[in-house]
């Protein structure tokens, strides 16, 4: 039976800010064995616009530094931007400080490869098994930081390449979720046509404190509102460290990334024949049903983008992704990449002539419920016989439908989700579950 981790969790270690596992103290360690690990001595760092950020930037190039890295700290800038500034400057690896989604009272610490991407479970736990090792480099030897603010407005300009001049559209609003997209985001516009058109950029200003408050994916109703106020044809919509997105339409409705998936799924196997997408087990059954009509294998993964990738290596399959937004098309990135996507999903709907109005009502979703319940102790309730009992249950009553359990990888929590034709039948299974899994928790 494999170790379990006991710091990194779906998306690397977070807590707290200045407490638990996000202290400068454990921020320092880390950086010391992610170089211990590594071996390479040229490390890039970004963060996202959260006050911690550089309390624990300094802790973490501190250990790095000595143990005689070179740190090259690019600022704010979006995860993927980090891993873009790993490939262009030929770096040993990244770190990226930020929490995603979760409010500003959190921080996280996640590493990446000399690939740009994020590491494997096993290639963490390694990490761990360095955390206290006392040994450490000679005062000869430390290495030093370099500031690259240039490395942003270099990502977004690289993004910026992607866009066809002619998919422009419009009337778009880009919803920057006072986090790390706020300032690759009006780089991007000014150096499309989006500078000679309407485009709105919202909710770019930050404080430290405001990130995700109010606005970002985890509040569409703030860019759905502005659609709607300002009448706009589309608005997108970035997490804290924009390696997610989603889209209102020009009726205030939300393009989650299932959508996205089936529309850039068609397009890129117009565009190069890939045959395969790979979605987390929380996909929407209807996006395998829509694939299916298209040719289009699924394949279906744990939760978590790495994990979409690994398993999009292992199939071959050139596009992957999370309802949530996190997408991935190897052509052109590597990891889940918010503004990168939305570039994409312009592309794809100008080529295959869609009509974005339209796409929530052709998508058909099966009516889903996702019920979240606080875990007071941390257990993995999932291996339960009794858990699994009660879900293999209620499973059996859903004709053409399915149940899936499991606790969050980010935060304490027990999710429960439920899916079936029948909107009725999902409200009154998932209600059912939610009474009797809670005292589990």
């Amino acid at each position: 039976m494999a170790r379990e981790r006991k710091y990194f969790g779906t998306d690397g270690v977070r807590d707290l800010a200045n407490s638990g596992n996000m202290t400068p103290e454990l921020a320092l360690k880390l950086g010391r064995a992610f170089i211990k690990f590594n071996h390479g001595k040229k490390i890039v760092i970004g963060l996202d616009t959260r006050l911690s950020g550089g309390m624990l930037e300094g802790a973490l190039s501190a250990g790095m530094t000595s143990e005689g890295a070179e740190v090259f700290s690019a600022g704010i800038i979006p995860t993927p931007g980090v891993s873009f500034a790993v490939k262009k400057l030929k770096a040993d690896g990244g770190a990226v400080i930020s929490a995603s989604h979760n409010p500003a009272e959190y921080n996280g610490i996640k590493f990446l490869g000399a690939d740009g991407c994020k590491l494997s479970d096993d290639e963490e736990l390694a990490i761990e098994d360095l955390l206290f090792e006392e040994n450490h480099n000679t005062s000869s030897n430390v290495g030093k930081i370099h500031y690259c603010p240039d490395l942003v407005k270099d990502y977004a300009g690289h993004i910026a390449s992607y866009l066809n001049e002619d998919s422009a559209i419009d009337n778009v609003v880009f919803d920057c979720a006072s986090g790390a997209s706020a300032k690759s985001v009006p780089v991007l516009v000014a150096a499309t046509k989006f500078s000679k058109l309407n485009t709105a950029v919202i909710s770019n200003d930050f404080d430290g404190l405001n990130i995700n408050k109010d606005c970002g994916v985890m509040h569409m109703e703030n860019l759905t509102g502005y659609v709607a106020k300002n009448k706009m044809a589309l608005g997108f919509a970035f997490d804290g460290d924009a390696d997610r997105v989603l889209i209102s339409d020009s009726l205030g409705r939300i393009i989650d990334g299932d959508i996205i998936l089936w529309v850039l799924g068609r397009w890129l196997k117009k565009r190069s024949g890939n045959d395969k997408v790979v979605v987390t087990v929380m996909s929407n059954m209807a996006l395998e049903t829509h694939l299916k009509k298209n040719g289009i294998k699924t394949l279906r993964c744990p939760v978590g983008d790495r994990y979409v990738l690994e398993t999009m290596r292992e199939s071959g399959a050139g596009l992957g992704g999370e309802q949530s937004g996190h997408i991935i098309a190897s052509e052109f990135t590597g990891t889940g990449d918010g503004l990168c996507t939305a570039v994409l999903f312009l592309n794809a709907v100008k080529d295959l002539n869609e009509d974005i109005s339209t796409l929530v009502d052709r998508f058909g979703r099966y009516p889903q419920k996702l019920t979240n319940l606080t875990l007071k102790k941390s257990r993995d309730l999932v291996d339960m016989d009794a858990v699994k009992s009660i879900v293999n249950e209620y499973e059996a009553k859903i004709q053409d439908g399915r149940i899936f359990v499991r606790t969050s990888g980010t935060e304490p929590l027990l999710r429960i989700l439920v899916e079936a034709p029948e909107k009725d039948k999902v409200e009154e299974i998932s209600n059912i579950l939610s009474e009797k899994l809670e005292k589990f928790c």
